[in-house]
């Protein structure tokens, strides 16, 4: 089958890679219909060591169920199906609290022997605990990219909302418009957000932001962009803030404009190991930093209906689709901020 491998910073390909084949009795084949390039697949695009074998790349995948093992109960062959970027067993101690990145026996794509999701085909572990079925759906359903959006961006977009608290008449400020961003904001107007304030700096992605239900567009960075954020907030900042980029500058930008005894929730990759937590950061306003990998899981079947009777579209996010033969060139296009989100057709 082909597959998509990395084998250093800026070197994608498409390869020839072994069909994935059952190999305990909890597994299922998918046969994957839509996948994606994620934002996070940029940080190894940019920094990875090189690697002669190469790794496997795509953690966010629909499909069609082709085969299951012998002890899958609530999946046969032909069901439609989502896969969260984490794969989990759905019986542990935190999945039974919803924390499915927690896992004890899960983990996530692309990690040795597990393949990644930007492939013709995948081998999915525990399919009973990780696996949605999608009722009355198949691949030629107009709502493939809003379903695939639940695989990862927009569970993590409702994670950074939800973790934070975001509730009716809230103000918010969401930082970056990337995807996750952009979903970021959706959820916050879906749970009663009144102000929604997005730090962005590209016009095409901002005004989907609006479209989404922010109500401000703040293109400045640094103490600049954090002055603006206060002037629209009386001076004193928001209570609820939404990091989604991942960078250092990115956090110092959210403890920046939080106001005291606010919530500071992280959803974007960390691309650095310390953060300040101390007295002129955190400490001294009170503040609550919480988010962390979105457990998607937990969330497709609460945010799917929406999306099933056309309440809302987060699909508009993709704005490129390619066949697999053109993902190295999707990766390409999304580092050089030519493309929000690309969508693999398959």
């Amino acid at each position: 089958m082909k597959a998509t491998y990395m084998f250093g910073p800026g070197d994608v390909r498409i390869i020839d890679a072994p069909d994935p084949v059952l190999k305990d009795s909890t597994d299922a084949l998918v046969r994957i219909v839509r996948a994606c390039v994620c934002g996070s697949d940029l940080h190894p695009y940019h920094s990875m060591d090189p690697a002669p074998e190469g790794v496997s790349m795509g953690h966010e995948f629909i499909g069609v169920i082709e085969a299951t093992g012998s002890d899958v109960r609530t999946l046969v062959p032909g069901d439609f199906v989502i896969a969260p970027f984490a794969y989990s067993d759905g019986t542990c101690e935190f999945c039974r609290e919803g924390l499915y990145t927690s896992c004890v026996r899960g983990g996530f794509w692309d990690a040795p022997g597990m393949g990644g999701g930007q492939a013709e085909a995948i081998r999915v572990p525990f399919a009973d605990g990780t696996l949605v079925k999608v009722p009355g759906i198949d691949e030629t359903s107009p709502l493939l990219a809003s379903l695939l959006t639940l695989s990862d961006v927009y569970g993590t977009g409702w994670h950074a909302a939800a973790s934070a608290g975001v509730t009716r008449g809230d103000t918010v400020a969401v930082i970056g418009d990337g995807a996750v961003g952009l979903m970021a904001v959706l959820s916050a107007r879906q749970l009663g957000a009144e102000h929604i304030i997005l730090m962005g700096r590209h016009k095409a992605r901002t005004d989907l932001g609006l479209e989404f239900g922010a109500t401000d567009i703040v293109a400045e960075r640094g103490k600049e962009g954090i002055n603006m954020v206060r002037e629209l907030t009386g001076g004193h900042g928001v209570r609820k803030v939404l990091e989604a980029v991942g960078h250092l500058p990115a956090y110092e930008q959210a403890y920046g404009v939080v106001r005291p005894g606010g919530v500071i929730s992280r959803v974007g990759v960390p691309q650095y190991e310390e953060a300040p937590v101390g007295f002129d950061s955190l400490f001294g306003g009170n503040i609550t930093l919480t988010g962390g990998p979105a457990p998607v899981r937990g969330y497709i079947e609460q945010l799917m209906p929406a999306i099933l009777d056309g309440t809302i579209n987060p699909g508009k996010v993709f704005d490129r689709t390619v066949g697999i033969d053109a993902v190295p060139d999707a990766y390409r296009a999304m580092d050089d901020r030519e493309a929000l989100k690309v969508m693999i057709a398959l």
